[in-house]
């Protein structure tokens, strides 16, 4: 009778664990997505400790009830983790894949243990009885498709295809069956929504530059006027080339990297800029805001191809 309670109460202790193992997997997939965004700093670093937060836990949790592979497996991940805590390093692909690979040891680990398979969507269910859904595999070569497709036309240069191309690589290393569309089309929701959020800060930072420039070549403008209007529209670029850092927007990035570092010389050593100069500068903004409303156009085409890969409600793939 005492060897019956015994397995009673184990029992119980592994379908708490099996419990607690899937949200917090569950909670480290939500934080590595949106960390693969990019986003604040110290939003970065927050969700970093949440994932490194959430495996000490997995693990401690498994070593109470003597799930020693899940532990190692849990903690070995650790260093993986550390690879992505510099914020101003971000998260590379290859750390991503690494980190994707290692998690996958977590579940297959947890798996053996309990005979339960873990995906970190969320539901525990007997491995036999998984719901396949959206293949990583499948997925994978609809993207590569898109891919080829818009090499063949000429794509814009930051490519949330190959983005989610490099993800689900990863989640294919890490032996994840099933990919949730729910996922998928949060994420193209909340690069859509830093887009159009960049391409409105644009719609009112460009014209304040070109105005603070033009400016610039007024007469009767003095020396102490003209370093106004430069700290002034330096303020602009910078906040505008930390937004397209956010969006991974490269060629703007590029572009307010140069102004800015132009803008900083001409304001340091108080240059009195040449009209033609100045006109040259905006002639490049125009240009540029030109480009930045195409790439955002050809991020619209993107995601709106990928929901279409996407499987719809019920539908498996």
């Amino acid at each position: 009778m005492a060897a019956d309670i015994t397995d009673d109460f184990q029992k119980e202790l592994v379908q708490l664990f099996v419990q607690e193992a899937q949200e917090w997997l569950e909670n480290i997939h939500v934080a590595l997505d949106e960390l693969q965004q990019g986003p604040a700093l110290e939003r970065h670093t927050k969700l970093v400790q949440m994932i490194s937060g959430g495996v000490t836990n997995l693990g401690g949790s498994a070593a109470t009830i003597n799930l020693q592979d899940v532990t190692q497996a849990s903690f070995a991940t650790l260093p993986f983790i550390e690879a992505l805590q510099d914020p101003q390093k971000g998260c590379s692909a290859q750390n991503f894949l690494s980190l994707c690979k290692q998690l996958g040891q977590i579940q297959r680990a947890l798996t053996n243990a309990t005979g339960m398979s873990f995906d970190g969507s969320g539901s525990g269910a007997p491995e036999e009885t998984v719901d396949v859904g959206l293949s990583p595999r499948k997925f994978l070569h609809a993207l590569q498709a898109l891919q080829e497709k818009q090499s063949s036309e000429g794509g814009s240069g930051f490519n949330v295809i190959r983005n989610l191309i490099e993800q689900t690589e990863g989640l294919v290393q890490a032996g994840v069956e099933r990919v949730d569309a729910t996922n998928v089309q949060g994420y193209l929701a909340r690069v859509s929504e830093a887009e159009e959020s960049f391409l409105r800060t644009i719609d009112e930072g460009l014209p304040e530059i070109i105005k603070k420039m033009s400016a610039l070549t007024r007469e009767g403008a003095d020396a102490s006027m003209r370093t106004l209007l430069l700290e002034a529209s330096l303020q602009d670029v910078s906040r505008l080339w930390t937004e397209a850092q956010q969006v991974n927007a490269g060629s703007a990035v590029m572009f307010f990297t140069g102004l800015h570092s132009f803008l900083t010389v001409a304001a340091q050593r108080q240059v009195d800029l040449a009209a033609s100069r100045v006109e040259l500068v905006m002639a490049r903004l125009r240009t540029m805001d030109g480009a930045i409303r195409l790439w955002v156009e050809q991020g619209r085409a993107q995601r709106a191809e990928i929901n279409q890969a996407l499987p719809t409600q019920g539908q498996g793939v």
